[in-house]
């Protein structure tokens, strides 16, 4: 199996290729040197069945993803974890994930790295989204709209591309798994694990044909549309770093002050070992040894602390990924002229803090959410070669904002957990010296 560097150079060489070739045949069709039906021709019979079949294994496993994801990393929870420390980790993470996505969307509305004139664009995606059948968008607002989050028929919602509801089902579920403790269940949540393991090595599987997806997607676009649309993928790229670094080290330095009672440059400074594996991984499960023993040995947090609110944010707390997901859907929808409502807004928004908890802590897990909530509003799915070319750098950058995220909420956390420790180690003390 190739190693993560194998893969990145695979991916360059497919974002290049498809660029590269896509530019190329532009010019060469606009100088009169090739026909354009010649380089339809080969949109038709080889690029666009390439980037199709990558697309449609993108969709076909992102409800298993986000089904068996959000259903382990909630069931794998101890009970007891579900009471103080377990309702202060969902909080401070709640809350983070929500700022993170509120910025992200804030950013790209302002200052519109999607708008303009994209008819070409908007014809190139119809063309390739021909064959596939239109799928409705959201609706519902105000207490409509909040009841309508409830799915009468989970597997129904998730036939029909449903993710609030789906998402909605895989928390009650997940929550009850927790609780419930039987044989039975233990036998059910091994199975859901099961299929989480299989679901992420498949998604590991695509990635693999990803740099052909890729060219194919990238070569099309290109090929129609010339060196033009490289300023707003620049842009685009430009908006997401930009919301990145606006949330570590503002958002992340007010809790950090706040709660934690830190400095937020002696933080930064203890955590960039983590920060680094991060960067180099892009997996948040990867760095997650690396984090703990920082936590510990740098930061100094409680075990107990660290060990609870570290693992489960290695695949719940992903609110760097939530704020690129955000980002991501509504600069496609201003690429692709897609009004999105304050209400719909609002939705995705949801979707993305809701999403973060779902998503798997591997590269490229976050493309399937993105994928279902372009579907969702109707933003063609062909976009998505617009943020693939460029998603290993951003999963790079949103995974280093992930891990730093985990960090600071268990930082956040630990204060007044150390008394708690302190109480339970005293008493266990006194037990000992009794017994002697």
């Amino acid at each position: 199996m190739a190693g993560p560097g194998a893969s990145h150079r695979a991916m360059g060489v497919g974002i290049l290729a498809g660029a590269v070739l896509g530019l190329l045949a532009s010019e060469l069709v606009a100088r009169g040197y090739v026909d354009a039906g010649a380089v339809g021709t080969v949109i038709e019979w080889v690029a666009y069945p390439v980037g199709q079949i990558f697309l449609r294994l993108l969709f076909m496993l992102a409800v298993p993803l986000i089904f068996s994801a959000l259903v382990t990393g909630i069931a794998e929870l101890d009970p007891r974890a579900l009471g103080r420390i377990g309702l202060k980790t969902l909080g401070y993470t709640a809350l983070v994930s929500a700022l993170s996505v509120l910025l992200g969307l804030a950013l790209v509305t302002v200052i519109g790295p999607g708008r303009g004139d994209n008819a070409e664009l908007i014809q190139l995606a119809g063309e390739l989204a021909k064959d596939r059948p239109p799928i409705a968008a959201a609706k519902g607002t105000g207490v409509t709209g909040v009841v309508s989050m409830i799915p009468t028929n989970p597997i129904a919602a998730a036939a029909s591309g449903d993710m609030l509801g789906l998402i909605v089902f895989s928390l009650a579920l997940g929550i009850g798994l927790a609780i419930v403790r039987t044989d039975n269940t233990a036998r059910l949540r091994e199975t859901i694990a099961g299929l989480n393991e299989v679901t992420m090595r498949l998604i590991a599987a695509v990635m693999r044909i990803a740099p052909l997806g890729v060219a194919g997607l990238l070569f099309a676009s290109f090929a129609t549309l010339g060196i033009d649309l490289l300023g707003k993928i620049a842009a685009y790229v430009g908006v997401v770093v930009l919301a990145l670094a606006l949330h570590t080290f503002g958002t992340y330095s007010l809790v950090l002050r706040l709660a934690a009672k830190r400095s937020p440059l002696a933080f930064f400074r203890d955590i960039r070992l983590a920060l680094a594996t991060a960067f180099a991984t892009s997996s948040s499960s990867a760095t997650l040894p690396t984090t703990l023993r920082v936590a510990e040995e740098e930061l100094r947090l409680p075990r107990h602390v660290s060990r609870f609110v570290l693992t489960a944010g290695a695949s719940m707390n992903q609110n760097g990924t939530a704020l690129f997901e955000g980002v991501t859907v509504l600069f496609l929808a201003q690429v692709f002229g897609v009004d999105l409502t304050l209400a719909q807004s609002a939705v995705i928004m949801l979707i993305c803090v809701l999403g973060g908890i779902g998503t798997a802590g591997i590269p490229g897990a976050s493309l399937p959410v993105i994928a279902m909530m372009m579907a969702m509003y109707g933003i063609p799915a062909e976009g998505l070669a617009l943020i693939v070319g460029v998603d290993r750098f951003l999963d790079m950058c949103r995974t280093t904002v992930n891990v730093a995220g985990d960090l600071v909420v268990a930082a956040a956390v630990a204060p007044g957990e150390e008394l708690a420790r302190d109480a339970v180690g005293g008493a266990a003390a006194d037990q000992d010296a009794s017994r002697g």
